[in-house]
């Protein structure tokens, strides 16, 4: 996706427009999980569930005393830990959708399309869970406060903060999705579920850009200051949640002692900052990047 957009008009009939293009977009180009991955073929003993590149240890004194074989073990943990969080957020997203539609258009080619992103991000979800069976591991558990922040919050997504926060929980992943799925280390069955993804969530990419700056024209100033500063707290998140301490123990490793480490890492900061690079330019430009969400991705080591 680019990293900048031009502000366009805040009309119906260009937003419908942009929902049936991707409604065809889908017709033609979307896939089914359960079929198109090889789910009986065995994961191979000596590649790696994400590239060691990208692997929030990689380049530090701990990884380089960890033998191949645990440091193959490192990666299915973490992928188990990044498929999890995937889950929990497209879970997120489609409830708030799904809310909004309750006063939505149900004839509306915009209504359509959300329903249409919704059946989406299901197979998603049964992706990632199945991948996780797959590869061996367990999945990652929210623990109760954070299972009921989950809850309430499709409630406080409206206006720009819902199509930012969609973006925060897309984007990320999937520029790092992106940077790895033709890396030769990575088990075939992980790369063919990088590449599903990454095509179905650039239509979701591009309907939530879409839905931004279509509403920069007329959003008043309480939704830009929302919108803007709503997000300050999601570097600092994500790096909590791509360091779960529960990873590393599960890979035999100290987990506490293992995450000061990981978040220390400059190796890692340079992945998170690629990573955010595209979204945040992005934000920024459709002015909705205010210094305290700057100084809160900068804090998670997501800007330098």
């Amino acid at each position: 996706m680019p990293a900048t957009s031009q502000v366009r008009r805040h009309d119906g009939a260009g937003r419908v427009a942009i929902a049936q293009r991707l409604i065809n977009g889908s017709v033609k180009r979307s896939y089914e999980p359960v079929v198109e991955l090889d789910w009986d073929r065995e994961p191979e003993s000596d590649r790696y569930f994400l590239p060691p590149r990208v692997l929030t240890l990689a380049g530090t004194d701990l990884w380089a005393g960890l033998s191949e074989e645990r440091r193959i073990e490192v990666s299915r943990q973490e992928l188990a830990n990044i498929l999890s969080v995937g889950i929990w957020f497209e879970n997120l997203l489609n409830r708030t959708l799904l809310d909004r539609l309750m006063a939505a258009d149900p004839a509306s080619a915009t209504t359509h399309y959300a329903l249409t992103e919704m059946g989406d991000e299901c197979r998603h979800m049964v992706m990632f869970g199945r991948a996780i069976e797959w590869s061996g591991a367990r999945p990652f558990r929210m623990r109760w406060w954070e299972r009921a922040v989950m809850t309430m919050l499709p409630s406080a997504l409206r206006g720009s903060l819902l199509w930012v926060a969609a973006l925060v929980g897309e984007e990320i992943f999937d520029a790092l999705q992106r940077e790895m799925v033709d890396d030769p280390e990575l088990q075939p069955l992980v790369a063919r579920l990088m590449q599903i993804h990454v095509a179905e969530e650039a239509r979701h990419i591009g309907f939530a850009r879409d839905g931004i700056m279509r509403r920069t024209p007329t959003r008043g100033r309480w939704e830009t200051v929302v919108a803007a500063n709503g997000h300050a707290l999601a570097g600092v998140l994500f790096r909590r949640l791509f360091t779960n301490p529960a990873m590393y123990t599960r890979a035999g490793l100290d987990g506490r002692a293992a995450a000061q480490i990981a978040r220390a890492n400059p190796h890692f900061h340079e992945v998170q900052i690629r990573g955010f690079a595209s979204l945040a330019a992005f934000l920024d430009d459709a002015g909705l990047m205010s210094r305290l969400s700057r100084y809160g991705w900068r804090r998670g080591g997501f800007l330098p």
